[in-house]
């Protein structure tokens, strides 16, 4: 049996899958909502290099460990990091694709437990990579949803469809607007009007937080209990992402008051989340701002899914100069918030934070100054070719 090398070889082949920030629309994504996010110039990078040995290996950068698995096995989950490149395997293979022996090794700058997509970024890596050895390709659709399989099933994470989707589909310079009920998706320039002016700031409260157990779990049952109670009694409702508060305010009386309040967080939510639409082909950086400090506060009091370092950042970022608009980003219990600045503000709104930050916390908060990159697709076939 070869011994896995992190070496890539003449004939290895590499592919590339970026991280992702949601600038609005959290926790609708598993009840068909709308979402708004745009992939981040952080990527994982997946080289394969073929094996003349009946194997599969599995190694990365990040994580101790490696897996092997003889060629042709039924891959099943070992509760490490592998489950999220093996899971894209275990999917591929139940689409009716065969693979001969190779080595796969990850690596990468996609900061982990930061709701920036780390695990997505895995999965979309894998599975351009695993094609692209056999000289196959796949929609834009059937990708993503064949990633969100690999966690959801596999890597047994409640997750929904954004992540891996943007990961696939996003352009450079745009947001990318999902409708995840029907998988239509938009392109929204962040180049229009006063908006060409402002930047997107992440800080990373370097509190870490796992979408795969714990409260996200909990949340994910309560929102599924009153999106059940909610559809029973509603005529033409198939799920959070279809209804108005109005509607979900009559409804109120057959579900628990706590899934009323998360349930309202989603419906708030996807209404923002198309508020900002009509603010970003007018270019105004203001009402998107306000969108997005209205969702957090919407996180923070209905979906209670930030935490004391997050609301701190999120509150002393509204207090800077220049800053339109701040909010939890990517699941929260910990990570990121996501800000949107003034370009002329940048300079001293990301120091400012991580002083504040250090001095209330005695914690090194990072942060990043991204502009919107393009997705896995553009990244590993921009000319539409197969290999």
């Amino acid at each position: 049996m070869a011994t896995p090398t992190t070496a890539p070889t003449p004939a290895a082949l590499r592919a590339y899958a970026p991280g992702r920030v949601n600038l609005l629309g959290e926790h609708t994504d598993y009840t068909g909502g709308m979402v708004l996010p745009m992939a981040v110039p952080f990527a994982t990078q997946a080289t394969l290099t073929p094996l003349s040995e009946p194997v599969w290996q599995f190694t990365s950068a990040q994580f101790k460990g490696n897996r092997t698995l003889p060629v042709g096995s039924l891959p099943e989950p070992a509760g490490d990091w592998s489950d999220y490149t093996v899971g894209v395997l275990r999917m591929l293979m139940e689409n009716g694709l065969s693979f001969p022996g190779f080595h796969l090794h990850l690596d990468g700058d996609v900061p982990f437990g930061a709701g920036l997509s780390s695990s997505a970024s895995v999965e979309v890596a894998t599975a351009c990579a695993l094609l692209r050895f056999i000289l196959q390709r796949m929609t834009v659709e059937k990708l993503a949803v064949l990633c969100r399989r690999a966690e959801n099933e596999f890597a047994q994470s409640p997750c929904g469809i954004m992540d891996q989707f943007v990961i696939t589909a996003a352009t450079a310079g745009h947001a990318l607007l999902l409708d995840t009920g029907t998988l239509k998706y938009e392109h929204l320039p962040l180049n229009t009007g006063a908006l060409a002016d402002a930047r997107i700031v992440i800080c990373n409260s370097m509190v870490r937080h796992s979408v795969a157990a714990g409260e996200y779990a909990v949340r994910h049952r309560q929102v599924m209990e009153g999106q059940a109670a909610l559809v029973a009694v509603t005529p033409g409702a198939r799920s959070l992402g279809t209804i108005t508060l109005d509607q979900l305010e009559r409804a109120r009386a057959t579900m628990a008051e706590i899934s009323f309040r998360r349930c309202r967080h989603i419906v708030s939510e996807n209404a923002r989340v198309e508020l900002a639409r009509a603010a970003m082909f007018t270019g105004d950086p203001v009402s998107l701002g306000q969108l997005m400090h209205a969702s957090h506060v919407s996180q923070r009091d209905d979906f209670e899914c930030s935490c004391p370092e997050t609301d701190f950042l999120v509150d002393t970022a509204m207090q800077q100069p220049g800053c339109y608009g701040a909010r939890l980003t990517g699941g929260g219990f910990g990570g990121c918030i996501v800000a949107l600045v003034a370009a002329n503000a940048c300079e001293s709104f990301a120091p400012a934070l991580r002083v504040a930050y250090q001095q209330r916390f005695a914690v090194a908060a990072q942060t990043y100054l991204c502009q919107a990159a393009d997705g896995a697709v553009q990244r590993n076939w921009p000319h539409g070719d197969n290999a």
